[in-house]
């Protein structure tokens, strides 16, 4: 039962980190990994439920990067959390967070829905990675759309009404860091972003070339289709495979079930064989069990 991609109020989800532990924890998982977006605040919290609860958690982050004027996401596993390097750069994603919801709510304003920028702060836990789901929150509560999936179709959506161009991260930079903190980076939900075949073979070689790790071969609710697809993808450009809910709470929002992720298919080389053992950053082992990208000519 291996869980490695979810979220705590410390992002965008609703339960706290030591909450988001007890329920993997009470739904069998064993190994753990908290992946907020841009910030790994909620680790220490987490650390110590996980060490309560007696199962193992791996430090994790969700990237926000910016690749073809596209958004993309980059979950960063099994890291140093005090890496100066990663802080400083996940520091500076954030800083791009609230003011992009003042374009946003200037945006819904001219669509006649007043105090999204105030609704939408009051729902963060952490003013400093507040993001669009929680204006979809704010624009459900106060009856503008039924569900997060109107939200996005009908104002936040590419291209919609209340859409807002952001340039985060640069995806070699935030791998760079990544892999500077000692860490495995991994393309989060491939099979989410819409992108062309073509585009998506950009996207896996753009990735491999700057040190990429891994992608994730089961996200959320992925189905069997989708994780025979992306295990031949993985094995095609020689990637690590991982597999994580994207759990943000219990209801109304489209990941898995936390800590309830299937098994990868079997021609995958799960990323979990290449963790280090538990407390090596305390120790200062910082070597991965290595692993190697096979070119297969591409």
């Amino acid at each position: 039962m291996i869980d490695l991609h979810c979220h705590s109020n410390v992002s965008d989800g609703r339960l706290s980190p030591a909450e988001v532990v007890r329920l993997a924890h009470a739904n069998g998982c064993t190994l753990l990994a908290l992946t907020d977006h841009d910030h790994t605040g909620g680790l220490t919290e987490a650390r110590a439920e996980a060490q309560k609860c007696g199962i193992r958690l791996i430090n994790g982050v969700e990237i926000s990067v910016t690749w073809r004027k596209r958004t993309v996401h980059i979950v960063g596993l099994d890291f140093d959390d005090g890496n100066e390097d990663l802080q400083n750069l996940l520091a500076e994603v954030r800083k791009g967070r609230l003011k992009r919801l003042q374009a946003i709510a200037a945006k819904l304003e001219k669509q006649g829905i007043g105090g999204a920028y105030e609704g939408a702060l009051a729902l963060a836990a952490n003013p400093e990675t507040v993001s669009r789901t929680h204006v979809a929150e704010f624009l459900i509560n106060t009856g503008h759309v039924r569900n997060q999936q109107q939200a996005f179709s009908k104002y936040l959506g590419d291209g919609k009404p209340a859409s807002v161009p952001h340039e985060w991260a640069d995806l070699a930079a935030a791998v760079a860091a990544i892999n500077g903190a000692g860490g495995l980076a991994v393309i989060a939900h491939p099979m989410r972003y819409g992108f062309s075949a073509t585009a998506k073979r950009n996207l896996f070689e753009a990735f491999k070339a700057s040190g990429g790790a891994a992608i994730e071969v089961h996200s959320g609710r992925s189905g069997q289709n989708d994780r025979l697809n992306y295990a031949l993808s993985a094995e095609r450009y020689g990637f690590l495979s991982s597999a994580g809910s994207d759990f943000h709470r219990q209801s109304g929002y489209g990941g898995g079930i936390l800590g309830a992720c299937p098994a990868l298919p079997d021609i995958c080389r799960p990323i979990w064989e290449c963790f280090r053992p538990p407390h090596s950053f305390d120790s200062g082992q910082i070597e991965k069990t290595p692993f190697k990208i096979i070119s297969n000519g591409l």
